[in-house]
């Protein structure tokens, strides 16, 4: 075996990325935020949770409200305290929370909680009495979907015992909040159920006193699509990243090219050997897998651009890697390929790749995994 060649004279590494690399638009997070105010009329809640579906909570969070949004909001109740770690000051709703949350933790934080059954009114405010604090709480409706918020058989026993909290201080009820099932289908007659029903528990609040400062039924897309559905607030949570009519994507999936090689027609690739090359040409290996979120399964156009060029995925997506063919004309290795993007330039997009899985553009892009660098543009 020959010795390897001193350091010195080894030749240079080609310019590239060192590792896979989601990359951040802070200026779409907001073009998106602004135009989502201004199509609903409304003031915006910023929801990032799932670490801002994918783009970072904190980051996305800041680009939101530097952008005009006054609220936050959050799923769960770990990520709503992560934000406020964070230094993040603005008003905050977590609300998929189960009755033994840690409501002292809210309470002390001043994050506000959606409420939707008396057993959580109870134990948030058993909370807020033994901490001589108010809760803050926005009573959560179902408004159509079965999954969610107050039954409406449950609803009058909720606002009545929100009415009692409220009158003996222990809570403050701030908001009012539901949610749309088929919003990305305007013209359906659920959504116009969905937001009849909201009034109904708007008017049943009012009878019982409650004044709330707040009233939010639309997410992104009855945000974008529903104008009964605005009211006072509307919350934007894939819309930030992009996923939502008319809006502008921000997240871009990089990867360099770590392996090439030239095989001849008929080269079994990947396990199982469930695809072979057509013909002559180069394969090109990328350092990401289905444990970084690239689905594995996976139709036959599936592709990333490399050298401007659509290159399809040949066979199966490992866990740490997926190969592409390059063409005749082939690869270096640490080109860059873009897995997704805005799609300006040609590359797939999120939208791709959930129509290439059979999922949606919500699953591809809360799917990349940690090991994957985020990086913000412009930085």
């Amino acid at each position: 075996m020959s010795a390897l060649p001193a350091p010195s004279s080894l030749p240079a590494q080609p310019r590239g990325l060192a590792r896979p690399v989601l990359r951040v638009d802070p200026a779409a997070i907001a073009a998106n935020v602004r135009r989502a105010g201004a199509v609903s009329g409304a003031a915006v809640m910023a929801v990032v949770k799932a670490d801002g579906f994918g783009a970072g909570a904190v980051p996305a969070a800041r680009a939101a409200l530097a952008a005009g949004a006054t609220w936050l909001g959050t799923a769960t109740l770990d990520e709503a305290v992560a934000l406020r770690r964070a230094g993040l000051a603005a008003p905050l709703l977590a609300w998929v929370l189960p009755v033994d949350a840690a409501w002292d933790a809210a309470l002390r934080l001043r994050i506000d909680v959606a409420i939707a059954s008396v057993a959580h009114l109870r134990a948030v405010a058993e909370a807020a009495a033994r901490a001589s604090l108010r809760a803050r709480v926005h009573l959560h409706v179902d408004t159509g979907m079965a999954r969610d918020g107050a039954a409406p058989a449950d609803r009058p026993a909720l606002v009545a015992a929100a009415a009692e909290a409220e009158r003996l201080g222990l809570v403050e009820v701030v908001g009012v909040m539901g949610h749309l099932a088929r919003a990305d289908e305007p013209a359906d007659p659920a959504n116009a159920a969905g937001v009849a029903a909201f009034r109904t528990a708007l008017d049943e609040v009012a009878a019982a006193g409650l004044r709330p400062a707040v009233r939010h039924l639309a997410a992104t897309e009855a945000a974008l699509r529903l104008p009964a559905a605005a009211f006072d607030l509307v919350r934007i949570g894939a819309g930030l990243v992009g996923i939502g009519p008319g809006l502008r994507p921000a997240l871009t999936l990089a990867a360099p090219v770590v392996l090439t090689r030239r095989v001849p027609a008929g080269t079994p690739v990947g396990y199982g050997h469930t695809a072979r090359t057509a013909a002559e040409t180069v394969l090109a290996t990328l350092p990401v897998g289905y444990a970084d979120g690239v689905p594995r399964r996976l139709d036959a156009g599936a592709a990333v651009q490399l050298g401007g060029r659509r290159c399809p995925v040949v066979g199966r997506v490992s866990m740490d890697q997926l190969v592409v063919d390059a063409g005749p004309q082939g690869a270096d290795v640490a080109d860059t390929a873009l897995v997704f993007g805005p799609g300006d330039a040609g590359e797939p997009t999120a939208a791709d790749w959930a129509r290439w899985a059979g999922t949606i553009e919500h699953d591809v892009v809360t799917g990349i995994g940690r090991r994957v660098e985020r990086a913000e543009v412009g930085r």
